[in-house]
């Protein structure tokens, strides 16, 4: 009776996770949080970093021949700190886009611009060129003044996901990111994701945890305050030493409307930790985004 009981549950969680999947491959989606801020430029978000491509590396798993062209557009609004750290948020909105040749190059707002170099049917690596929009003083004039700009810059990102099993669909995921200009530091993600309980053809939905860790440049650029800053703004001096940064737990979520119309929503927490945590710009370590769009897949 146990082991009856214990394979209709298994039953149940492997049909749920193959609607899941099956309507991934029917919508094609990838690159969900396609923000003008955390778009290209990776620019600090709560967003989980598996959340810029989310279920991308399912779709092999259910469909082995991947379309030549995969081609989706449309908007986004995303509720967000004014930065990271902040006790105070803003509205913000800009295209989502998302265009992919043959399962190796792709065009996304929330990728980049790169090349899956090396990839079998349940793993892909990834290189890509990305590019940091920066933070300006403005972005707060109350909490940043004094503090100068971080300038954009582009940046390189190394990636790799990997998918335990068809049957248990857990999405692993690691990246790497190398800014040249701006922060000029290096920052990486661990994170993890997997398809929920409860989807159906018409909507489905995964969640995950998400950690980062950034190098001193990095961290000093973003929470650190140098000598300079110190003499013009409200703050100490202070080092944001290298280490984690944060830690968090994301939700991504598709509702299919027809054939080629689809909205997202993406929510995140993150805790901010370590040097980021204690930096007198850190207002509040706990921060949070909701984000949604409406997009069209040709």
């Amino acid at each position: 009776m146990l082991n009856s009981r214990r394979k209709r549950i298994g039953e149940i969680r492997n049909k749920q996770t193959s609607i899941a999947a099956t309507s991934l491959v029917v919508a094609t989606i990838g690159g969900i949080a396609a923000l003008p801020h955390s778009a290209l430029g990776q620019t600090p978000s709560p967003l989980g970093e598996w959340q810029y491509s989310v279920g991308i590396p399912l779709q092999k798993m259910w469909q082995p021949t991947i379309p030549d062209w995969q081609v989706r557009v449309g908007a986004a609004t995303s509720f967000q700190p004014r930065y990271e750290g902040a006790d105070r948020y803003h509205l913000m909105a800009g295209p989502s886009i998302d265009v992919r040749y043959k399962d190796l190059f792709f065009f996304s707002s929330g990728e980049g611009l790169g090349v899956n170099f090396a990839q079998g049917q349940n793993w892909r690596a990834s290189l890509a060129a990305v590019y940091d929009l920066g933070r300006r003083a403005k972005d707060d004039a109350q909490e940043l003044s004094g503090m100068g700009n971080i300038n954009p810059a582009p940046g390189l990102k190394l990636s790799g996901e990997y998918v335990v099993s068809k049957d248990f669909p857990l999405v692993l995921r690691a990246d790497v990111r190398r800014y040249f200009g701006g922060s000029n530091g290096w920052i990486g993600d661990l994170g993890a994701y997997m398809p929920m309980p409860g989807s159906t053809r018409n909507f489905f939905w995964f969640a995950g945890p998400n950690v980062s860790l950034a190098d001193s440049n990095y961290m000093n650029s973003w929470y650190g305050v140098n000598a300079n800053q110190a003499a013009h703004s409200q703050y100490s001096q202070y080092h944001a030493s290298a280490g984690f940064k944060s830690v968090g737990f994301g939700v991504s979520a598709v509702w299919l409307f027809d054939k080629h119309w689809f909205a997202t929503a993406d929510g995140a927490f993150e805790q901010l930790v370590g040097g980021a945590g204690n930096s007198p710009l850190t207002h509040t370590r706990a921060t949070g985004v909701a984000d949604i769009s409406i997009n069209y897949r040709f």
